[in-house]
């Protein structure tokens, strides 16, 4: 194999290697024990019968080295499906070649395949080294909008609201 990653779609049997990239993302994100996904669920998740996301992944010589999972979305305004991009992660030693660059090629190629309208993300506000990348690319923030979530409790008991 070459020393420059190929990128492919996730497969059955990656599971593993993408959980460990996504803990190191999370790590990287200041939240390393916030991980609860493991190697069943992710499976579900990519390969279940009702699959609910995608992947990409970055294979070096030695295993993987870089991961971009997302999901398709739906614009009401555009009419047009979406993809929002969940994770990108490339670890250090595979950085600064070019490989976060050609995993958002990929994601905009598929985009462009299949008719999405868009690719969006978020990022957290202190990672001022990712989003000199994605200006890098022509992306840019919209700081007219603002993710909101509602989680655990919160959630149940919204839940019990439904009646």
């Amino acid at each position: 194999m070459t020393d420059i990653p190929l990128i492919r779609p996730a497969r059955h049997g990656d599971e593993a290697e993408i959980v460990r990239l996504v803990k190191a993302l999370a790590t990287y994100e200041r939240e390393p024990d916030a991980v609860k996904l493991d190697t069943d669920l992710l499976h579900a998740a990519l390969c279940g019968p009702q699959p609910v996301a995608s992947a990409l992944v970055a294979e070096g010589p030695l295993g993987l080295v870089g991961l971009a999972l997302w999901y398709k979305t739906f614009s009401t305004w555009t009419g047009r499906p979406g993809m929002h991009l969940e994770d990108i992660y490339v670890e250090a030693q595979a950085r600064r070649g070019g490989l976060g660059r050609r995993l958002m090629a990929h994601l905009a190629s598929i985009c462009a395949e299949e008719g999405m309208a868009r690719l969006e993300w978020e990022v957290l506000d202190w990672n001022e080294p990712a989003m000199a990348f994605y200006r890098s690319l022509g992306a840019a923030a919209l700081d007219e909008w603002q993710t909101w979530r509602v989680t655990g409790d919160a959630l149940t008991e919204l839940a019990r609201q439904r009646d």
